[in-house]
């Protein structure tokens, strides 16, 4: 009987310790969209002999991993102090989590002893199991639409095997919330109060599969630097009101970004950052009014792992 594309899961837990026996439960389901999976992606080595005779050589494949992509919608769980559905996906992509109880749940980067996660993909029947996973996102929103994390991740393959589909449960992660002026507040840019119209953050973790001969940890994803960036496109205004140009032109120019999606208690997340350092705004156009343009890298402080942080509340 043929596959279903339909039916499909994706569970996903924090592994103890790297590529453990930890094995996710129908409660660590996801509820995303764009899934992908590429369930064995390796580097094709050729046996380039001589041959008196035309004809193909034999392949061997190497650093033999799995890359998984997906969305998530950009809800909280809809309780103050509880984590999103999704927070060990967050965890695997080098951020910490701190939970303030009854109050906020904050996601920060780190720079060392990072999660890694177990995936495990489902396909009617099929299980495609990916260990020691670690990952980058990227935050994409805009107005009218629904505001996403988007998540790659790369793992340890294992044979896949034939296992019946789990009983997902999707656990906080409510209904979200279009990207709108009703539900979205708090855009402030440099100082600036903007008219908003997309926004976008990618945390642009660098991800590399390494493979080496003995060793403590043989096959492994490190997670071996990370340098956030993004963009803002906003209504644009008089240089007497706020010349970006200008900002953009001097060096010490970094400022505040923020924005708060989400208006009631348990819906709120937040981004925010103190050291946004914006280059080259660049004029657009929307619906007969002329935008700007803005992308952005953020920048840690002196002390570190604060270039950004999201707060779920």
């Amino acid at each position: 009987m043929p596959l279903l594309t339909r039916k499909q899961a994706i569970l996903i837990e924090i592994e103890s310790s790297y590529a453990d026996s930890t094995v996710p439960t129908g409660a660590d389901a996801l509820l995303v969209s764009n899934l992908s999976i590429t369930p064995l992606a390796s580097d094709v080595v050729t046996r380039d002999y001589v041959r008196p005779y035309l004809g193909a050589a034999e392949q061997l494949l190497a650093n033999t991993r799995v890359e998984i992509t997906f969305s998530v919608e950009l809800v909280a769980s809809g309780t103050k102090g509880t984590a999103p559905g999704y927070n060990k996906a967050l965890l695997a992509c080098g951020l910490s989590e701190t939970v303030s109880s009854g109050t906020s749940v904050t996601y920060a980067p780190v720079s060392g002893s990072f999660s890694s996660a177990v995936i495990h993909y489902f396909i009617d029947g099929v299980r495609h199991k990916c260990k020691g996973a670690r990952g980058s996102f990227a935050l994409s929103a805009e107005v009218g639409a629904i505001p996403t994390l988007d998540f790659t991740f790369t793992g340890l393959y294992e044979s896949p095997d034939d296992s019946a589909l789990p009983t997902p449960t999707f656990n906080d992660q409510p209904t979200p919330l279009i990207f709108k002026s009703s539900n979205t507040t708090g855009f402030n840019i440099l100082g600036h109060q903007a008219g908003l119209s997309s926004f976008s953050v990618d945390v642009g973790n660098t991800i590399t599969y390494r493979e080496v001969i003995g060793g403590a940890t043989p096959k492994e994803v490190l997670l071996t630097e990370r340098a956030s960036n993004g963009s803002v496109t906003i209504d644009a205004v008089l240089m007497a009101t706020k010349n970006f140009f200008d900002l953009a032109n001097t060096d010490a120019s970094l400022g505040a970004l923020s924005v708060t999606h989400g208006t009631q208690d348990g819906q709120k997340v937040q981004f925010i950052s103190s050291k946004c350092d914006i280059s080259d705004p660049s004029y657009g156009d929307a619906d007969g009014i002329t935008t700007l343009e803005i992308p952005f890298t953020l920048v840690p402080s002196a002390s570190g792992n604060d270039e950004f942080s999201l707060v779920y509340s």
